[in-house]
């Protein structure tokens, strides 16, 4: 008897303290990693991603500055990183949303903005400013733009002046862009979003150990 309480009480301290330490091991949302797989390649300020799967990761979000970085599958290799500025949304979606600006189809996507689950604000990605006037021409609607030049240091990105460039090439303040109607950005389907890392998983493990701990402790109480 002894031995058997002895026991379902270890087993009990152990399953406790396997629920207690999920809340310390979840992911830091504060850099909003976010895992996503694109079936084609894309485009983000500077390159083409081939098709795969990535890594975005917010480093800083400033209240007018935002940078972003882009990891390869399992986060060992930096492949670019993004300056960017806050975008707004009315309603938040629970999943990944990621915007595309409009493009011909010999072309790849080309992103304009990334939404983390749950959240009214995204990161808008600044395009430099020769791209962003062909895109801006394709559009039909302002796209962000910076100077030509890239600019890898953190530290350095969040001083480059931000304007937007028109349909028409001309090049105007980022706050200009409100007074005008634009075109609003194909948004990818909920059916084809990509991937996001979620807690499911961690949440179903919790459910399991919560489960053999209430076993255990009713054995106790039948032996008792």
């Amino acid at each position: 008897m002894n031995t058997f309480k002895r026991f379902a009480v270890t087993l009990y301290l152990v399953l406790l303290c396997a629920l207690v330490a999920p809340s310390t091991m979840m992911a830091d949302e504060s850099d909003q990693a976010t895992k996503l797989t694109f079936s084609e390649s894309v485009e983000v300020p500077g390159q083409v991603l081939p098709a795969g799967t990535y890594w975005f990761t917010l480093v800083d979000n400033a209240s007018d500055r935002n940078v972003v970085q882009i990891w390869n599958a399992d986060r060992t290799q930096l492949v670019t990183t993004i300056l960017a500025i806050p975008d707004y949304r009315m309603q938040p979606k629970g999943k990944t949303v990621i915007n595309f600006e409009e493009r011909p189809a010999d072309q790849p996507e080309a992103i304009q903005s990334w939404f983390y689950p749950g959240n009214n604000y995204g990161a808008a990605f600044v395009y430099p400013k020769t791209r962003a006037t062909q895109l801006a021409k394709q559009t039909s609607r302002p796209v962000l733009s910076m100077r030509n030049e890239q600019v890898p240091d953190t530290t350095q990105i969040k001083q480059v002046p931000v304007n937007a460039v028109t349909p028409s090439g001309e090049e105007v303040e980022v706050s200009e862009i409100a007074a005008m109607q634009p075109i609003m950005p194909e948004e990818a389907p909920a059916d084809s979003l990509p991937e996001t890392a979620t807690s499911l998983p961690l949440l179903g493990l919790i459910g399991m150990l919560s489960l053999a701990a209430g076993l255990a402790l009713q054995a106790v109480t039948r032996r008792a």
